[in-house]
């Protein structure tokens, strides 16, 4: 079966994921620090070198997981090959991912700040930490005012400055979403479009972005169209 060509639509956000070939630690291990700031710090290096606005991001032990809106369809490919060279050859001499990348295009205004939630949420999920913003290594602690945050260089989605007129307020909205967490529908649903990689939004914004989109944008319906029934 052939593979899905990479979905791009101009301007519309991109939720990545991408799995190592091999953890970095296993659950029961300490957390590798200076191989997490390492990442990091290649992952920074990459996204400046291409050009692309990463809006958010969280490495854990075993994947990477951005949102981001590429400048043109191959900056994030481009990006992510940057980012498993360094990761290849300086840390595994070997395969850095156990696979392609995948990605969902979703819609700003409705799903921008649930994808963002999602994301720096998953070190909460997987039982990394308690609280999002102190996981050091995602653009958390930046978002919610707490913990430590590195170095600002991300991009700022228009979604995020809506929450407030000053940074205080938009971290404090902000920090009450993560807190909250996402859902268990948006889970499914952001997690379904992110595996099946595909665009996540109304119908009129499936309809917007198709006409520029680089391929279908939802799973085609499955079993055979329907006859026509023609009268003799």
């Amino acid at each position: 079966m052939a593979r899905l060509a990479r979905l791009y639509a101009p301007d519309t956000p991109q939720l990545i994921q991408v799995r190592f070939n091999r953890a970095l630690a296993s659950p029961h291990e300490p957390t590798p620090a200076d191989t997490l700031d390492s990442l990091a710090a290649w992952f920074r290096d990459a996204a400046l070198e291409e050009g692309v606005p990463v809006h958010g991001w969280t490495l854990l032990n075993d994947r990477l997981v951005l949102l981001g809106s590429p400048a043109d369809k191959s900056a994030m490919s481009r990006m992510m090959q940057a980012f498993g060279r360094r990761f290849a050859a300086r840390l595994l001499k070997g395969r850095a991912f156990a696979e392609r990348y995948r990605s969902a295009l979703l819609q700003p205004g409705a799903w921008v700040l649930q994808g963002l939630v999602w994301l720096e949420h998953l070190p909460v999920q997987q039982g990394y930490v308690d609280e999002a913003g102190r996981w050091p290594w995602s653009s958390a602690a930046q978002h919610t005012g707490v913990g430590t945050p590195g170095s600002r260089w991300t991009s700022e989605h228009a979604d995020y400055w809506h929450l407030g007129n000053t940074p205080f307020e938009r971290q404090a909205r902000y920090r009450r979403l993560l807190e909250q967490g996402p859902s268990q529908a948006q889970v499914k649903q952001i997690e379904s479009a992110l595996f099946g990689q595909w665009a996540l939004g109304d119908a009129e914004f499936l309809e917007r972005i198709g006409r520029e989109s680089t391929r279908r944008l939802v799973p085609a319906k499955r079993g055979r169209p329907r006859k026509e029934v023609t009268e003799s």
